[in-house]
């Protein structure tokens, strides 16, 4: 990965901007910090009002494990897109295909909590209808833990898609879409003909790997092994890197040519 705040880094975002840029974002650890509890995250206000000005000349998405009923609580913003659950909530259709997701994660839920009490408090479940966090950030020796988790979903059914994250496994269900997915859907919706995505984790990872020259990717922090193109320091950075869209950018939005997405 390259320094987005070099002058280099700089100059190839201004040359890669168009005037129907799709601007993607992850939500925790992008938008937001950070925080041990989920439902403890509150968007900075300087976030808050780059994205509004941002929306004045492109679409703005956010893409999010969380799901959406959850991240409407969060948002004193309204985005032109809002994806949730990794992918599997917000696309066009989305309702018709989550009623199986629905059963299985209601399935894994009860045979998870048969045994997570052996691991401790400070193991906990997040569910969230189509998909499940189980957490263990504050569980002493975590490396143990995260190794008994791993054996513990490799005995569920049916087996989940397990993604890592920091101190955190997402459990998706079979034939589940992942953020991967679910960008290169936006982008054919929207008929953008380039999209800008920011993200943090290893959910992340599945857009920065899609390799595509019509795709800017930056990662929140410098992780060696990212697929992304770019990355920026640390979360306090999304605030230049807002600040430097918004400047790249010509001065309206142009007529968008997709439908939104039914995020309700």
């Amino acid at each position: 990965m390259k320094a987005l705040f070099s002058p280099a880094g700089r100059q190839a975002l201004r040359d890669f901007v168009r005037d129907d840029l799709l601007c993607l974002f992850d939500f925790d650890g992008t938008l937001v910090p950070l925080e041990p509890h989920p439902d403890k995250v509150m968007v900075p206000e300087a976030v808050l009002d780059r994205l509004q000005r941002l929306k004045q000349r492109a679409p703005v998405g956010i893409v999010t494990g969380r799901g959406l009923n959850d991240i409407h609580r969060m948002l004193a913003f309204e985005p032109d897109y809002l994806i949730g659950n990794h992918g599997i909530e917000g696309l066009p259709g989305w309702e018709r295909r989550v009623g199986a997701f629905e059963a299985i994660c209601a399935g894994w839920q009860h045979q998870l909590q048969a045994v997570l009490h052996s691991l401790g408090s400070e193991v906990w479940i997040e569910y969230k209808r189509y998909s499940l966090s189980v957490h263990f950030l504050h569980a002493p020796e975590r490396e143990a833990v995260a190794q008994q988790l791993i054996r513990l979903f490799d005995r569920l059914m049916p087996l989940p898609r397990v993604i890592s994250g920091k101190a955190v496994f997402n459990l998706l269900p079979p034939g589940a879409d992942d953020k991967g997915g679910a960008v290169q859907s936006l982008m054919k919706l929207t008929r953008a003909s380039r999209a800008l995505y920011a993200g943090d984790d290893v959910t992340d990872e599945h857009v920065f790997m899609l390799d595509r020259h019509d795709l800017f990717s930056v990662r929140v922090g410098e992780g060696g092994d990212s697929a992304a193109n770019y990355f920026i320091p640390d979360h306090q950075s999304i605030v230049p890197l807002l600040d430097l869209l918004i400047d790249s950018l010509p001065g309206g939005r142009r007529q968008e040519r997709g439908s939104h997405t039914d995020s309700r």
